[in-house]
């Protein structure tokens, strides 16, 4: 299992169009090769900055078959305009697991 986590800071303002449109995008992951899951985290501290984390099967499920897709696309029509910065994004896998 590999962890996609994408920083994602959104224009003041945009905050509430902003996760209406990773809501309607919930459908474009869930239909993705190879993913298992996402939730969005919004920052207590700096509530313009979000986390996006996807859960995918392998890097390649991210990297080559999401990424590549018309699915991305539409993603990327859904919430790009809200965008204060390009997101920062890493991929992660599990080191340890405590309970």
């Amino acid at each position: 299992m590999v962890v996609e986590i994408a920083q994602i800071e959104v224009k003041a303002g945009h905050e509430s169009a902003f996760e209406a449109g990773v809501s309607q995008a919930a459908e474009l992951f869930r239909r993705a090769r190879g993913c298992r899951g996402m939730e969005l985290q919004r920052s207590v501290e700096i509530p313009t900055r979000y986390r996006l984390m996807v859960q995918w099967e392998t890097l390649e499920n991210h990297t080559v078959d999401f990424r590549e897709s018309a699915d991305f696309q539409a993603w990327r029509a859904l919430v790009s305009e809200h965008f204060a910065a390009p997101p920062q994004v890493e991929h992660t896998v599990l080191a340890v697991q405590g309970f």
